[in-house]
């Protein structure tokens, strides 16, 4: 990829199209032909009322047994968790100058432009994809690390308001949270150590730990099976960039949630795929059905 280019994978532009099965439908676009039994066909019509449900956007209104049990929420740190002042961005330009990544004010600008279109992507891999020669990538990230390190010393970073509260509360229902950064885990640490968050969430994950950053689905995953969540459907993804989003949705995670709080704002992660998008991660106990007491609605489950 060039600087210029745009993010391509295997997760972009996914869609699954609609088959009508034809001759004359019947009920629930099933032919009269395919001799289903009255029950099947009362299962069917079941169906059919769901999906309008679903279709109204009447989320509400289905049986607590049609929701998938709340037991992971996966959050990404930095604009999601995290606000750093643009600490993020200020650390990508001196890295990118000190590297020679741009010859020229427009390559530059070009570069950076990527740079915010990849926000949420391991930083080295983000490097790597602006430059073919690796040592060069290298030194850019260790410029990227060295400078972000200072920032945060100087105290440019603090939690979004009401992140905390969240994690606690989810924690105190049962529900097990993981913090994924694209960070490594020199940077994520230095972040968890400004903060005091070490022992906030259950697990914390670095692309170098899971395998492969976002837009790859390994964070997840690997946030899954480190907390012994039992499916992938009862997990909760939330972030503040498109790479967030499409990790999410790669792998397979019950509800996807894009926040406003960090790099893309909403239609660039409505477009990603969000399933919600949120002004910050302290409202996401609404759209989880949490009681404004602060206590989980009883079977609480992923709307």
């Amino acid at each position: 990829m060039t600087p210029d280019g745009r993010i391509t994978s295997e997760f972009d532009d996914v869609t699954v199209d609609d088959v009508t099965v034809g001759v004359g439908p019947v009920r629930g676009g099933i032919p009269s032909a395919a001799g289903l039994t009255d029950e099947e066909w009362d299962d069917l019509d079941d169906l059919d009322e769901r999906e309008d449900a679903l279709d109204e956007g009447d989320v509400d209104d289905r049986d607590e047994d049609d929701l998938a049990d709340l037991e992971l929420v996966v959050l990404d740190l930095a604009g999601t968790t995290v606000l750093d002042d643009g600490l993020v961005q200020r650390a990508f330009e001196r890295a990118v100058d000190a590297a020679g990544l741009a010859s020229s004010a427009d390559e530059r600008a070009a570069v950076l432009a990527f740079v915010h279109e990849t926000m949420g992507q391991a930083k080295l891999a983000v490097f790597r994809s602006l430059s073919a020669d690796d040592d060069q990538a290298q030194h850019a990230d260790a410029v990227f690390e060295s400078t972000y390190a200072e920032l945060v010393a100087d105290g440019g970073l603090r939690p979004v308001p009401g992140a905390e509260d969240l994690i606690r509360r989810l924690r105190a229902t049962g529900v097990t949270v993981a913090l994924t950064t694209g960070f490594s885990r020199r940077t994520c640490d230095i972040v968890l150590d400004a903060l005091g968050w070490h022992d906030l969430a259950d697990v914390t994950l670095t692309p170098e730990e899971a395998g492969r950053g976002r837009p790859f689905p390994d964070l997840p995953l690997t946030a899954l099976l480190r907390t012994g969540a039992s499916s992938v459907e009862g997990m909760v993804v939330v972030g503040d960039t498109a790479s967030d989003i499409a990790s999410g949705i790669a792998a397979g995670a019950g509800l996807v949630v894009g926040v406003l709080t960090g790099a893309h704002d909403e239609q660039t992660l409505l477009d990603a795929g969000a399933d919600a998008v949120l002004p910050s991660v302290a409202d996401l106990p609404d759209l989880l059905g949490y009681e404004a007491d602060g206590g989980a609605a009883a079977g609480h489950g992923i709307r």
